[in-house]
């Protein structure tokens, strides 16, 4: 794999830390403290028991949305999302109107309902994602994939899940492919944990963090622990 790697950036800019609570107070408070800390959050609004607490988490994060990325991951997609299509329109448009940095939308989603891209008068507030929870396809599926998702939008993440080292080559591999689009690609689980740090000096816009000791996913870093690897480690290319 021939790829350079890049030197010129901000750690503190270029993580982005996963919030998800069951209730709007708790998560302000969290966010509160994430962006004293790192300059990019997700809130997984899925994790909201119904549609007024996402509303109101909406309206109370105000203009610190401008630094989060909004996620209302399906059910389907592993997330706890599970509602009809119509409520699912609905919220969204609602998340595009409050103008946060980004809006993660499943691939596989829009596949399914193609009316959810007419919320988006510009695609640069979307960001389109995949994830293959149990095993990491071959690079040319993973390629294709890519070139896929290309035609919708610029910003795209791709996660797979890493049984073997061979499979965080295929993903970060993607990398070659990135031009012109700000790619988010790496592995989930222990082995692929190190793709998570790799994928920054490959040219990844940011990754993602935990915020408390309940990793999102397997593998995942918590914040205070990309500092420590980011205070005592230097790549040079």
């Amino acid at each position: 794999m021939s790829i350079s790697l890049r030197n010129d950036f901000i750690f503190d800019d270029k993580v982005c830390v996963t919030i998800a609570e069951n209730n709007p107070e708790k998560i302000c408070k969290r966010l509160d403290c994430v962006l004293d800390r790192s300059k990019y959050a997700e809130i997984r609004l899925d994790y909201l028991k119904n549609d007024s607490m996402i509303k109101t988490t909406i309206k109370s994060i105000g203009e610190k949305i401008s630094n989060c990325i909004c996620t209302l991951r399906d059910i389907s997609e592993g997330g706890y999302f599970a509602g009809e299509e119509i409520r699912r329109i609905t919220l969204l448009k609602e998340i595009y109107q409050a103008n946060p940095f980004l809006i993660d939308i499943e691939f596989n989603i829009i596949n399914k309902n193609n009316d959810i891209l007419e919320l988006f008068k510009s695609r640069d507030k979307l960001l389109v994602s995949w994830h293959v929870f149990n095993n990491t396809p071959s690079y040319y599926y993973l390629k294709q994939q890519l070139n896929k998702m290309k035609k919708i939008s610029k910003n795209i993440k791709i996660v797979t899940k890493a049984n073997s080292k061979n499979d965080n080559i295929n993903v970060l591999s993607l990398y070659k492919k990135s031009a012109n689009i700000n790619l988010i690609a790496f592995a989930m689980g222990d082995i692929g944990r190190i793709s998570r740090l790799i994928c920054l000096y490959l040219g990844s816009p940011f990754t993602y963090a935990s915020s408390s000791n309940r990793n999102m996913k397997l593998g995942q870093f918590k914040l205070n622990e990309y500092k420590l690897i980011f205070n005592h480690t230097q790549i040079k290319s």
